[in-house]
């Protein structure tokens, strides 16, 4: 489980920062505003984070793993895509009590209050994205189609991630702790998916 202790450990760290207002905060201020522009681009490459936009893609991923599963007389083939949207499920568990606990303020253009740390956004399109591509892989073979699942599931996270921060709506390490906490959640769907392959088969 080292791969998810070395993001827990980094989650941790930025924490730890944003709750004392460590030398970190300086940085993320400097690249924030070297940033930030918000536009209409950025703005709908943040609305790929909504749960209206990320959790279909990740149900519609789950209903095909299952189909494929259940066509191939595959036992207990309902397994793996349930397991690949419990993390999804759970994620405001985990979010929205870090936001009340790190009272952390938003950027300059949003208006005033709290709640910016960690980025429910970013952390929406990691684990939904990256769940809808780890129960895919499951019944990918090819290199290169496998490499198309993992690109896009990238590129989606990292599109969502630049235009939070260029619109302002999160400051940096808003967006990096969540792609931490993201990680652990993913290691450890990945740890039960692989599981339940092997059980399977």
């Amino acid at each position: 489980m080292l791969l998810a202790g070395l993001p827990a450990l980094l989650f941790a760290l930025i924490t730890w920062q944003v709750t004392d207002g460590g030398p970190l905060l300086d940085a993320d201020r400097r690249i924030s505003r070297a940033v930030l522009h918000p536009d209409r681009l950025s703005e709908l490459l943040s609305d790929l984070g909504n749960v209206e936009v990320a959790v279909p893609v990740l149900v519609l991923a789950a209903g095909c793993a299952a189909w494929r599963g259940r066509r191939a007389g595959v036992p207990r083939w309902w397994g793996p895509p349930a397991a690949a949207v419990v993390p999804t499920a759970v994620l405001p568990a985990v979010i929205v009590p870090l936001k009340d606990w790190t009272h952390r303020g938003g950027t300059p253009v949003m208006p005033p209050g709290d709640g910016y740390f960690p980025s429910g956004h970013t952390a929406t399109a990691a684990v939904a994205y990256g769940a809808a591509a780890l129960v895919l892989l499951l019944w990918v073979r090819s290199h290169r189609a496998r490499g198309v699942v993992v690109t896009v599931w990238a590129v989606l996270v990292l599109a969502v991630s630049y235009g939070l921060v260029r619109r302002g709506y999160h400051w940096p390490l808003d967006v990096v702790a969540s792609w931490c906490l993201s990680a652990v959640l993913l290691v450890v769907l990945r740890t039960v998916l692989h599981a339940l392959h092997r059980r399977r088969t």
